[in-house]
Formats: structure tokens, C-alpha cells, sequence
């Protein structure tokens, strides 16, 4: 248990590879705030997403990345801003979620800001935080869920070697609310699967 919370405390990694890097968000950083807001602002990200507490402005989003801190700190999750590596350009996240020690398994989400999408961003985002998670963190199953009908993130998935595993019934929010359920594919990788090939994309 200890070498995966020593893992996700102090500064946090420093991911780099397929193009990209991959930092912990910075709540104290203002553009790091603005891009969390419109990311979760965006609404292909809230037709398919309904966070538990709503994002809805500058403060909101300063609160949210403040509680990821906090969780990453626990070493119960860590958050990363995906960037361009040459350029550092914000594309979007993604966050290693729900670390479970006893278990040695964790769920995994991602989103991608609107202009950096059709670029593989998603796929390469996905390649090098599983591999860190699985190498690295030492865990044996990442799992990946997304509401039914999101063909986008089933390809994404099945692509990084998450195979679909089933339909979870009623296992995530309606768009835009607390009181109805949808159905979820559950897609999984685990540690002693092949390891993608990342030119398939």
C-alpha cells in the first residue's frame, strides 16, 4: 500500500510520451482553472457526463481542482491536464479515479477540450496513463465505464486494449441529473494483458 501512496504525494507525476504530457491541475493557476471550467462546461462533455457537484463557474472549478488535490494527496486518485508536449497547449484530462489498495484496481475518465478533438488526444492520454498506473502505481485492473450510445469512447477504449466486459444497468446519472439512471458499458485492462500497439490508432 505504501509505495502507491508515496507515489501520488508531493508534487505528483510528470508523465511524457506519444506527444503529449501529463501534470497534475494546478488550483492555483488561473488558466489551469479556466480550462477545467470549460471543459466541464462544454456540452459533449455534459451530454455524456453529470458530475455529482456541478461546475458552473470560476469558484466552483477553483473547489473542484482543490478536492482532486486533496484526493491525490490521500492517494485515492490523481487528476492530469493533458498537454501538448511541445507546445504545452491544454487538450484536456484525464484521471486515474477510485484507487483501491487492497484490490490493486482503480477506474479511469477522460475528456478532451472541443478543438483538440480528431486528434487521437483521448487514445494517446489513455495509452500513457494506463501504462503509468498499471507500471508504475503496480495496480492489476483499470477499469473504464461510459454511458451506452457513446461509440466514441468504446472504439477509444477497445483501442488501449479495454476490452468490453458488459453492460451495467442504471450505473451512471441521466444527462443533466441526480434523479434518473442510464445503463454504462464497462470496459477493463488488466496488468497481465498484451500491451496496445499504440500505431493503431
Amino acid at each position: 500500500m505504501a509505495p502507491l501512496r508515496d507515489s501520488l504525494t508531493g508534487s505528483g507525476p510528470d508523465l511524457h510520451g506519444h506527444g503529449l504530457r501529463l501534470r497534475p491541475w494546478d488550483a492555483g493557476s488561473g488558466a489551469d482553472v479556466d480550462t477545467w471550467l470549460r471543459g466541464l462546461r462544454d456540452p459533449e462533455f455534459q451530454r455524456w457526463n453529470t458530475p455529482l457537484r456541478p461546475v458552473t463557474d470560476r469558484a466552483s472549478a477553483r473547489e473542484s481542482l482543490l478536492a482532486r488535490a486533496q484526493s491525490a494527496m490521500e492517494g485515492t486518485s490523481v487528476s492530469f491536464r493533458v498537454a501538448d508536449a511541445r507546445t504545452d497547449t491544454a487538450l484536456g484530462h484525464i484521471g486515474v479515479n477510485e484507487i483501491k489498495y487492497h484490490l490493486k484496481a482503480a477506474r479511469i475518465g477522460y475528456w478532451v477540450l472541443p478543438e483538440a478533438r480528431g486528434q487521437g488526444v483521448a487514445t494517446r492520454a489513455l495509452l500513457l496513463a494506463a501504462r503509468w498506473a498499471l507500471k508504475e502505481l503496480g495496480l492489476h485492473r483499470l477499469e473504464l465505464d461510459h454511458a451506452v450510445g457513446h461509440d466514441v469512447s468504446c472504439r477509444i477504449a477497445e483501442r488501449c486494449g479495454f476490452p468490453y466486459e458488459g453492460t451495467l444497468r442504471g450505473a451512471i446519472f441521466q444527462e443533466g441529473r441526480h434523479d434518473a439512471f442510464r445503463d454504462a458499458h464497462l470496459h477493463a485492462r488488466l496488468a497481465t494483458d498484451p500491451e496496445p500497439d499504440p500505431g493503431g490508432r
